[in-house]
């Protein structure tokens, strides 16, 4: 390849057209450089497309280097293929959920992905957006309610929080790991209302800082209700001739 193209969309510009700038093919990190640079001249953001997994977390590294993280997003490819009866790793889908959380509230930086994950469907921007929740000191929770929530978000009971997308409760405490989130958090209840919030280690489970909210995003890119289970498999036998006894997605 001997050069990189660029396609900026331009407000003032007649509807459809486009800004073009070539580059030569610039040599190691000089692409993502020159990538952020524009960025942040850009009216909107600019979408970085890499070819596979590897160079779009090579693009994202250089991109933080260069930049911030508030500059930065990623938007991962799950990894897995179409209808896998296995999930992808909870890191991915954190930072997809994390991501598309976000977008619609940025204004400018690069989103960095990959062409195989531009081909496939995404979530309603509402569904992500309506389906957080905020746990905040001094906010009343019931444990039993709250576990009901998590479930229905797509959270996983664990005895033992160790990645995103899992909680555990014990008595009056409260562990969750929110997607998106760098570390997990501590819950501290006395009664029924919540008297501290702590991040803590997930390996030594130990407590650390101490923070005063903590917000819960969805679990998945899509409801794992028992209504929703329910629409798919129905939709899986009206679309595809399974027999559902022998078929283990549908199981």
């Amino acid at each position: 390849m001997n050069h990189a193209t660029i396609a900026i969309d331009h407000p003032p510009l007649p509807r459809g057209t486009q800004r073009r700038a070539w580059w030569r093919q610039p040599h190691g990190s000089a692409l993502s450089l020159a990538v952020l640079g524009a960025a942040r001249s850009a009216p909107g953001i600019v979408v970085l497309v890499a070819r596979d997994t590897h160079q779009a977390h090579q693009f994202e590294t250089e991109l933080r280097a260069f930049g911030s993280a508030d500059d930065v997003l990623h938007l991962p490819d799950f990894e897995t293929l179409p209808y896998d009866i296995f999930s992808p790793h909870p890191d991915i889908v954190s930072q997809r959920v994390a991501t598309l959380y976000r977008l619609p509230t940025v204004r400018r930086g690069v989103l960095v992905t990959t062409a195989a994950t531009l081909m496939q469907r995404l979530p309603p921007r509402g569904f992500i957006q309506g389906s957080n929740l905020a746990l905040t000191v001094g906010q009343k929770l019931a444990i039993d309610a709250e576990r009901q929530r998590l479930d229905a978000a797509g959270y996983r009971h664990v005895p033992q929080v160790l990645e995103p997308g899992d909680y555990a409760t014990r008595g009056a405490l409260l562990d969750v790991f929110p997607m998106g989130a760098a570390e997990p958090y501590r819950i501290e209840l006395f009664d029924d209302q919540i008297e501290t919030i702590r991040t803590f280690d997930p390996e030594t489970q130990r407590s650390a800082a101490r923070v005063d909210e903590v917000r819960l995003l969805n679990a998945r890119e899509f409801p794992v209700t028992a209504d929703a289970a329910r629409a798919f498999r129905n939709t899986l036998r009206e679309r595809f001739p399974i027999d559902p006894r022998r078929c283990p997605l549908y199981q």
